[in-house]
């Protein structure tokens, strides 16, 4: 059997924790660009972001152009049990 081939990347690769590679961003603890920026949904159907700095360990959650407190994620993201 052939030993199946890779294809090559036509870009160079990339990184969402490379510095520059999220436009305009720095962390607002720290002042670094090495971010992670993630765009989510949560349970309750709030659209948020989440952004995790890679210096810092700083980590947030804003939605509709405000930020939210841990435990607002923690409502929005719990789902409430019916009971039968």
């Amino acid at each position: 059997m052939p030993t199946p081939t890779i294809p090559t990347q036509r870009q160079a690769p990339s990184s969402l924790t490379q510095p520059g590679a999220r436009q305009g961003g720095a962390c607002p603890s720290c002042g670094s660009e090495r971010l992670t920026s993630l765009a989510m949904v949560l349970t309750d159907g709030t659209s948020a972001d989440f952004l995790s700095c890679h210096t810092c360990e700083h980590k947030a959650w804003s939605a509709a152009g405000r930020t939210l407190s841990f435990n607002e994620v923690l409502q929005r993201t719990t789902k409430v049990k019916v009971a039968r």
